[in-house]
């Protein structure tokens, strides 16, 4: 085997270039202590990481939970509950050596029979992303409690970047071995390795997570506590951040028109840093099975139809991209040559006469994450509507949004996916017909279905020379381009706003969720 000590030797080069880039308050010791008040919005449905992936889930229980690794911004791995890994010659090997000294929350060894079981056992039944990465895995051994090995079926080269935490969290197998995964009490108090405990859920008005005391990483972390505030208002969230009551104000807690005003308080920072690992990428859910969405002339016309480039400009406030197709551009397999759909509203008419379309209605579900998106969702019913599109709006709740995708009961439906540094993690699982299931709102929701596309996705994700694996990847996102199994609508930005006394908050690619065990507070501050 080879040892990855080259890893080392990047990662120190990394560190040196933040040290350098950072300014000279974030150099100073950490200070323990101190108390980070959180906006969360909308307020998540559970914090049971492994069974619950929404976006709110991932930010609270990422620092509750850990995997085997972690991701600076460039994608680089980081020991983690793994402080020292090995992948063989063939890439079909990999050996991770766990930290000896790591406890649940609850006081029990964490092995590497934890391990074992939540891959092999727990993630292949309930995580249908997780479940993709997976099906290149051969087997899961544990030799000694503190080694385990992956072996997978052939080259996988993205399977070192699946160890993140929203991907491969770990569950505790004492808890939940034997039990009905769904509705195991355990779920409503979880319990991780983090540096976080969960302390107590004060529904509609607080979560609050405390100090792991038995940590294993020494003087680790910083904070006694992190309450996370649910604050419905975008107005009243920006409101209590201007009046101290919140110091860290994650991504989409307040509209985009708010964001340059407090970013430019007296004490205020921001960073756009810590979505590189995510990448995260607006779309509609298209229904391919039935009705006029299931019409590939139909969806086209929808891309046509849509202004995107106003969405950017007014509902984001200048913030993010329009993609060109299903890629995000700042991947390194995005195909440069593809050409975006223009907003052209005769085209689409155009396409919806040629299919026939008599003015059936259609059903839209907007994202229930906040005001942005409840404009985000009239304007794209405008859009539709003048182009001769028949729409009626569902509005939900978070819970009945994620209940309405699982059950495939709609035709038009926002979301926003992580694309997690590479197509087989985090793009493929959107449109492989083995990915297509009840249950989950993270699939193959829309039900889209080519042979080739499941061939072009499969072949690429074990093809080793980096050029062959791109041309497959270019064919692939021609296809798609061309089919429209959904409309990609905005490559998003996500910045954060946060007090300037909170220090070391976003070291990793993955930000706020798993960015308090390194996060402090200057005493001195204003927020302490």
């Amino acid at each position: 085997m080879t040892l990855l000590s080259s890893v080392t030797g990047r990662l120190t080069a990394a560190a040196l270039l933040v040290t350098l880039a950072a300014p000279a308050s974030a150099q100073e010791t950490p200070q323990a202590g101190g108390v980070a008040n959180v906006a969360i919005q909308p307020e998540p449905p559970g914090l049971m990481l492994p069974l619950v992936q929404n976006a709110p889930t991932q930010r609270v229980a990422g620092n509750i939970f850990e995997s085997l690794l972690r991701y600076d911004t460039d994608l680089e791995p980081m020991p983690q509950l793994a402080e020292s890994w090995e992948i063989s010659d063939d890439g079909l090997t990999y050996t991770f050596h766990l930290h000896p000294d790591v406890k649940w929350h609850d006081g029990e060894a964490f092995t590497s029979a934890d391990v074992v079981f939540s891959a092999d056992v727990f993630l292949r039944e309930t995580n249908p992303r997780t479940r993709a990465i997976l099906d290149h895995v051969k087997s899961i051994e544990a030799p000694d409690d503190n080694t385990v090995v992956f072996t997978l079926k052939q080259p996988f080269p993205a399977f070192i970047q699946a160890f993140e935490v929203g991907t491969l969290p770990m569950v505790p197998k004492h808890i939940y071995e034997g039990t009905d995964f769904y509705n195991n009490p355990a779920n409503n108090h979880p319990i991780g390795t983090g540096p976080f405990e969960f302390a107590k859920w004060d529904r509609g008005s607080v979560i609050e997570l405390g100090k792991n005391p038995d940590y294993y990483e020494a003087g680790k972390p910083y904070l006694d506590k992190i309450y996370w505030h649910v604050i419905p208002d975008a107005a009243s969230r920006a409101a209590a951040y201007e009046n101290g009551t919140l110091n860290i104000m994650p991504a989409g807690s307040v509209e985009n028109f708010d964001i340059p005003r407090l970013a430019e308080m007296e004490g205020s920072c921001m960073t756009e840093s810590g979505n590189e690992y995510f990448n995260p990428f607006a779309m509609l859910w298209l229904n391919n099975r039935e009705g006029p969405t299931a019409d590939k002339r139909f969806r086209q016309a929808v891309m046509y139809a849509l202004d995107r480039e106003f969405a950017r400009n007014v509902l984001w406030n200048g913030l993010g991209k329009v993609p060109s197709g299903p890629f995000n551009s700042t991947l390194a397999s995005h195909d440069d040559d593809l050409e975006p759909y223009p907003y052209d509203p005769d085209k689409a008419e155009e396409l919806l006469d040629e299919m026939g379309y008599d003015g059936e209605p259609v059903r839209l579900l907007p994202l229930p994450y906040g005001e942005t998106w409840t404009r985000w969702g009239e304007a794209v019913r405008q859009n539709l509507e003048d182009v001769g599109i028949n729409v009626e709006t569902e509005s939900s709740d978070v819970a009945g949004w994620n209940q309405k995708i699982s059950d495939w009961d709609y035709d038009i439906a926002f979301t926003y996916l992580f694309q997690y540094g590479d197509p087989s993690l985090g793009i493929a699982r959107t449109y492989i017909s083995s990915n297509i299931a009840k249950g989950s709102p993270w699939n193959n929701v829309e039900g889209y279905a080519n042979p080739k596309v499941d061939e072009l996705f499969a072949n690429a994700a074990v093809e080793n020379d980096p050029e062959k694996r791109q041309a497959m990847y270019d064919e692939v996102q021609q296809i798609l381009h061309d089919d429209v199994p959904l409309a990609w609508i905005m490559e998003l930005a996500q910045p954060t706003i946060y007090r300037c006394n909170v220090h070391d908050l976003i070291t990793t690619g993955i930000g706020l969720n798993d960015g308090f065990k390194n996060a402090w507070i200057e005493q001195s501050g204003s927020n302490d």
